[in-house]
């Protein structure tokens, strides 16, 4: 390992028993920004980049966000919300291989060789077991490694996500298009990911100026585009049983690029999980910082309120 470091309303239900898209910047300042260290692992053919922000006075259990699609990974992904959950205890955000700073051998991704990564990364973070939140392609990411290493998860939260591509003619046509348009038409591609990306309220809210800023955050770069092929190959169907850990999972209800219905498909897939949708597109966590945040935080306090 090396090392450095820098200073910088819902409805829940229990039961029994999407792909990432990035972002605009969020409005709501950080008065003061968490200590931030940069470690790597080697993991196979891949030099794992990953971040840690903040620190933790024993209290609270590290948290863990696993970006989704894109070669931009975490920075762009959880920038604006990871220094907010960082307040209060260890945030620790991995770049994985596809993304800009994790060099590997180039060859095709796979959930398994991701989530290999992940745990790579919090076992080389020392921290003990972890509260694990995947959006997006990183949601497969973070239920495999629940599922393959329960000793290493407390709690699992699951954006955005879903558990099998192949069967759902919409959601394989969508990465479909994310590959040609990548390879024929790079403007086209990140308007694209931004129409399914964001709820049209959130969109008109914003305004243009902004909108057209937004089209050019998720390039279709060669990593870009080995996220998504991986994307149009998920399935996890057989690893969701496995999953131990106490699960909440977030659909979103306005989600034109993961349609809520496999959010919910994933809640009834995991034993004992718990639910809840927030009414924005793909990215909740832009649209609705703070009810997302609440989410998160009451989940894994252990004070969410089940029906």
């Amino acid at each position: 390992m090396t090392m450095t470091t820098t200073t910088a309303p819902t409805a829940i239900t229990t039961a029994p028993a999407t792909t990432a898209i990035t972002t605009a910047p969020v409005t709501t300042a950080i008065t003061t920004a968490p200590v931030t260290t940069t470690a790597t692992v080697p993991v196979a053919d891949a030099l794992v980049h990953y971040d840690r922000l903040g620190s933790s006075d024993g209290t609270r259990t590290p948290l863990v966000l696993v970006h989704g699609t894109g070669s931009t990974g975490a920075a762009l992904t959880w920038g604006q919300i990871a220094p907010r959950f960082a307040e209060d205890r260890t945030v620790i955000t991995p770049d994985l291989s596809g993304t800009d700073r994790t060099t590997d051998g180039g060859g095709p991704l796979s959930v398994e060789g991701l989530a290999a990564q992940v745990i790579a990364v919090i076992e080389d973070a020392g921290t003990g077991p972890v509260d694990l939140l995947g959006f997006s392609m990183g949601s497969p990411v973070a239920a495999a490694v629940a599922a393959l290493r329960p000793d290493l998860v407390r709690r699992l939260v699951l954006v955005a996500g879903w558990a099998h591509t192949e069967g759902d003619e919409f959601l394989r046509s969508t990465f479909g298009l994310w590959n040609r348009l990548g390879t024929s038409d790079p403007v086209a591609f990140g308007r694209f990911v931004l129409m399914t990306g964001f709820s049209r309220g959130f969109l008109n809210a914003i305004g243009r100026e902004q909108v057209d800023a937004m089209a050019a955050n998720m390039p279709p770069t060669p990593g870009t585009l080995r996220h998504a092929d991986l994307d149009a190959r998920v399935d996890i169907r057989a690893l969701l049983p496995r999953v131990q850990a106490e699960t909440l999972v977030i659909g979103c209800l306005q989600d034109a690029t993961v349609p809520v219905e496999h959010s919910r498909d994933l809640h009834a897939a995991i034993p004992g999980s718990t639910y809840a949708e927030l009414d924005t597109g793909h990215v909740a966590f832009f649209e609705q910082p703070e009810e997302f945040r609440r989410l998160v935080d009451e989940f894994t306090l252990g004070t969410t309120r089940g029906a």
